[in-house]
């Protein structure tokens, strides 16, 4: 069984030699390559990096020209792999490559994902808070029972990452991802250990693009195929509400003889209903959209059932 190293880097320098050579030491396999992506790091990183390739084969390096984010380098370097078990890791050192058999018999299990919780997290609280928030939100909302979604440390089989498409922030949605296709997830507690060296390369803007970056895949995981569910769910509700206000006001008027020329709630029935009916029929233009796609689809896979039946 040939294993993948997938290591996303940006300015860790000191952490590369160390990091190459507990890889080596704790992996159960001679068979394996680790792919470094340098994300645009402004350091030494690359010249490390270098290094480690002239001394070892199974070392490779992708380099981006600036920095596009982990998303785009796990993304990248999943292209580059040819191993049947794929691991990504952080390379800060935080993460501990002696959980790397570990992270094997639980995928022997049959599971297609099995992801780290860094049950004692050595972090601040400035981290490990909002990090619980996060993860507790993200476990209710895609149904999900994970204690760690945004662990860096996970192994999947390769058939999972074939069908990953990661941009954005979206790394620390795999687990719904994957979840959304039908694929097995399961955890396992890891140690954490503390930086060594450099910092940590996230800032505040990460919660805006994280948040932002939910909705997304709440949107494809949950109503891709049934989109009028989201926009008409949101429209009856809109205009129900502009419904009921109406009522009221129609109410006032025949029984209570109160005029409603100088009322604002008539203004403001009458655009939650019109946004309403707005959202409603976005849905079912959208239902259409996908209706044609799944019907071309399902003319593609019958011609290629015909083709094949023809060759044979």
């Amino acid at each position: 069984m040939k294993i993948s190293f997938v290591i996303p880097v940006l300015n860790e320098e000191e952490s590369l030699p160390k990091l190459y050579e507990e890889i080596s030491k704790f992996t159960p396999a001679e068979d394996f390559e680790i792919i470094f992506v340098d994300d645009g790091s402004t350091d030494s990183s690359f010249a490390q990096m270098q290094k480690l390739a002239k001394l070892d084969k199974r070392v490779k390096i992708v380099k981006f020209r600036k920095n596009f984010g982990k998303s785009a380098a796990l993304k990248v370097g999943f292209q580059h792999t040819k191993g049947e078990v794929i691991f990504t890791m952080d390379a800060d050192l935080q993460d501990n490559p002696a959980e790397i058999p570990n992270f094997i018999s639980k995928l022997e299990e049959g599971y297609d994902l099995v992801s780290g919780w860094k049950r004692k997290r050595r972090d601040p609280i400035n981290k490990t808070l909002p990090s619980k928030i996060f993860n507790g939100f993200n476990s209710k909302a895609f149904g999900i029972k994970l204690h760690d979604f945004n662990c860096g440390f996970k192994a999947y089989r390769r058939e999972l990452v074939k069908e990953l498409d990661l941009y954005g922030e979206m790394h620390r949605y795999i687990p719904a991802l994957a979840h959304a296709k039908g694929f097995k997830i399961a955890e396992i507690p890891v140690e954490h250990r503390k930086r060594e060296f450099g910092k940590s390369k996230y800032g505040m803007e990460r919660y805006l693009r994280g948040f932002l970056d939910f909705l997304t895949v709440k949107l494809i995981t949950s109503y891709t195929h049934s989109p009028l569910y989201l926009f008409g769910r949101i429209g009856t509700s809109i205009g129900g509400i502009g419904f009921l206000i109406g009522l009221y006001l129609t109410i006032m008027k025949y029984f209570f003889q109160q005029p409603l020329y100088n009322r604002p709630l008539l203004f403001l029935s009458v655009l939650l209903i019109v946004v309403g009916l707005q959202f409603f029929s976005i849905g079912l233009l959208a239902e259409l959209i996908v209706s044609q796609n799944r019907h071309k689809n399902h003319e593609d896979k019958v011609s290629i059932q015909k083709m094949i039946n023809f060759e044979e």
